[in-house]
């Protein structure tokens, strides 16, 4: 029998799934950024729940008020890339023993700072005893039924579109993990862009009401990766003709000899929106993602061949699916 490490966290959802019997009439089917399901007259309750582990999530240099706020972000990003507001959430902290009162403080008040960013409470949870630390977010909101934008609509002749650059969050965690060097003019938007991500919650509220968006989807396990699942779910393909890479990756990139396109595409941690835009509808994407204080980038255009393409140096290249997965990156 194969182990945890080689499966892999994908394969394991889907042995856990063919195991469970599904609900009828589901609004949202397995595999999307959040659950839901429908009390009445078309309102649906739109559930997430993520978790931040310490070992895997919680880079040196990172504090616990900061892993505690990342781990609401990393939940709120999801109802984002649904356009769905959070109301409330709970958590349930695992601690290990020999936590100080000064961590469950900073946990605390890194829970309630990430809840209120974006207008949201804790209002309840569990506490127990870990072998290392743990906080699991449960979010809870509410939609209408049909508003949600799910990964499954795009079509072909869609574009494609992102919310902001990439590359940063993968540069600033080879600073510090790997211990990589970078000038100081760059190090900081590096670093602080994997001590304290943002998600993109404004936009996705604005796109939502726009009706432009045929699907979308929160980038946290890297471009090339959210790219596939769109493509997956939609059954379409895509062409990527410019890479949103951040200008402080890419000046990165050239002073440590790295691949800005590896930074880009596969990184992750980045929390922007992956979207495809219906034609027709896009300057009114465009304007609203304006008004929220954002930025709408066009990558691309959706294709019906079920590949993703990526235009380099003249000629095209295959965009591989993968990104962050837990048990194997």
């Amino acid at each position: 029998m194969k182990k945890a490490g080689k499966l892999g966290e994908r394969k394991i959802i889907e042995i856990i799934q063919n195991r469970l019997d599904l609900m009828p009439r589901m609004p949202v089917p397995f595999g999307d950024d959040v659950a839901a399901f429908e009390i009445g007259s078309g309102d649906l309750v739109v559930l997430k729940t993520d978790m931040l582990v310490g070992k895997t999530d919680v880079p040196r240099g990172m504090s616990v008020w900061q892993a505690a706020r990342k781990a609401i972000v990393m939940n709120v990003s999801d109802f984002a890339a649904k356009g769905v507001k959070p109301i409330a959430l709970l958590v349930s902290l695992g601690l290990p023993r020999n936590s100080t009162e000064k961590d469950v403080e900073e946990i605390g008040a890194g829970l309630n700072a990430g809840a209120r960013e974006y207008d949201a409470y804790v209002i309840g949870g569990d506490t127990g005893e870990a072998s290392d630390l743990i906080i699991s977010v449960s979010l809870f909101g509410m939609a209408q039924k049909g508003k949600l934008m799910l990964r499954s609509g795009a079509r072909p002749g869609d574009l494609l579109a992102v919310t902001g650059p990439f590359g940063k969050p993968s540069a600033g965690l080879k600073i510090l993990v790997d211990g990589r060097e970078a000038r100081d003019d760059i190090r900081n938007a590096l670093v602080e862009s994997v001590l304290m991500p943002h998600a993109r919650l404004r936009e996705g509220l604005a796109l939502a009401h726009t009706g432009a968006v045929s699907a979308a989807i929160d980038s946290s396990d890297g471009l090339a990766w959210s790219l596939h699942e769109i493509a997956r779910a939609s059954k379409v393909g895509m062409t990527v003709e410019a890479l949103p890479t951040s200008r402080e990756a890419e000046k990165f990139a050239i002073v440590d000899k790295l691949d800005p396109v590896e930074l880009t595409l596969y990184g992750g941690e980045e929390y922007e929106l992956v979207l495809t835009v219906r034609p027709r509808l896009w300057g009114k994407a465009e304007k609203a993602v304006e008004r929220a204080g954002g930025t709408l980038v066009k990558i691309g255009k959706v294709t019906a061949k079920e590949s993703i393409l990526f235009e380099r140096r003249g000629r095209q290249v295959e965009v591989e699916p993968r990104g962050y997965e837990h048990f194997k990156t």
